[in-house]
């Protein structure tokens, strides 16, 4: 199996890359931090040596960067046993809370760079050997901040709406072509934006919870398609 993960080096995106290595599969994983990139490809290599990882730093909030990684994902899917796309992973994201009349006048468009727009141009790249093949998974990674407005979520949760709208557009658009397209919507995940947060009463959910659904939902049969997932803390969202 061959898996493109976005934002692998570390939270819900290293975790589902664990999660396909421990499978034996092929991945393609990418972050803006080069030394937190390799470091996590090391870990998961010497963790499970029967999987295959290629890794590349990039800046995915960047057009050009995105399109010469989904180049790059292209010019190794060929050199794999099916040369097929099974998995791509738009996990890349960056959390900035504020308001919409306060936030400076740049957060929105920081936030539909990374949120919104990678996860477009990453997908235009590589749609053409998905359609040829006629098979894969789309995985989107939303929020519940794309599900319902709450307290500082300005223009990150804008964002997360519009993924949102892309992954329900992108889902319609691709089913004669037998492509899945599946939206993730996380609410509290224990990952580095809740900084030094005491998680020991378990009161929000761990990464790879995450990462066990995802993977989950690659196993389906053929005709079978999870559209979406909505994943909270047991207790509820936090205030």
């Amino acid at each position: 199996m061959n898996v493109i993960i976005t934002g692998a080096s570390k939270g819900i995106g290293k975790a589902i890359a664990a999660g396909f290595a421990a499978e034996g599969a092929t991945l393609f994983l990418c972050a803006r931090n080069e030394v937190t990139l390799y470091n996590t490809v090391a870990e998961l290599q010497t963790k499970y040596p029967a999987c295959n990882i290629k890794a590349k730093a990039i800046d995915l909030s960047v057009k050009e960067q995105t399109q010469i990684f989904g180049a790059w994902v292209l010019a190794g899917l060929a050199d794999t046993p099916t040369g097929k796309m099974d998995v791509l992973v738009n996990n890349a994201g960056n959390f900035t809370p504020g308001t919409i009349s306060q936030e400076d006048e740049a957060v929105l468009e920081k936030m539909m760079a990374i949120n919104l727009y990678s996860a477009y141009h990453l997908t235009r790249a590589l749609l053409p050997t998905m359609v040829q093949a006629r098979q894969g998974l789309i995985v989107n990674m939303c929020s519940i901040a794309a599900l319902a407005a709450y307290p500082n979520g300005g223009s990150y949760s804008i964002s997360k709406y519009a993924l949102m709208g892309f992954t329900k557009n992108l889902r319609e658009e691709l089913k004669s072509s037998l492509i899945k397209v599946m939206g993730v919507y996380p609410g509290a995940v224990m990952t580095d934006s809740w900084g030094d947060f005491d998680n020991s009463s378990q009161r929000i959910m761990e990464a790879s919870d995450i990462a066990n659904m995802v993977l989950a939902a690659s196993k389906l049969s053929p005709q079978a398609v999870v559209e979406d997932i909505v994943l909270r803390p047991l207790l509820g969202d936090l205030p």
